[in-house]
């Protein structure tokens, strides 16, 4: 997608999934579902799923669109079907945000299905406070999760 290479984050191998209390799977959208690449992760996951190896992990998801409207609920929810065939457990944040997700002042990505963050059609768009503050609540409710599960 003409990203720049980002040679100091490891690249996760799907076949240590496994080894994972939980995950928090984020991805771009496009035409308002997950990307290819993002597919294609998903897809070379098929003996993870015939072994039901990763049955019981908990999951969220966050994404980024282009533009407001761009889909990121749909993104969300059409993704949640790996998780599903895979009998994971999905955990979204919902409206445990607080008040960041009733922000209507200014333009902000996510929604209670996910954290999101609006990029701008070029992706040269940061995450606003706001939308760094609902990812943040996202990882925490889905720690809170994995780590009641493990226990």
């Amino acid at each position: 997608m003409h990203a720049p290479p980002k040679a100091d984050y490891p690249i996760i191998d799907p076949h240590t999934l496994p080894d994972a209390d939980g995950f928090v799977f984020g991805f771009p959208t496009r035409f308002g579902m997950m990307a290819s690449q993002m597919k294609a992760f998903f897809d070379s996951t098929g003996s993870l799923w015939q072994k039901g190896a990763l049955h019981g992990k908990p999951a969220s998801m966050f994404t980024s669109t282009a533009s407001q409207g761009g889909g990121q609920e749909t993104t969300i929810m059409t993704a949640v079907t790996q998780l599903t065939h895979h009998g994971m457990i999905f955990v979204p944040a919902g409206y445990s945000a607080g008040g960041v997700m009733f922000g209507v002042d200014k333009a902000q990505g996510g929604s209670p299905w996910g954290a999101g963050c609006l990029a701008g059609a070029d992706g040269s768009r940061q995450p606003s406070e706001a939308e760094l503050a609902e990812a943040e609540n996202t990882g925490k409710q889905l720690a809170t999760v994995a780590k009641k599960l493990k226990a």
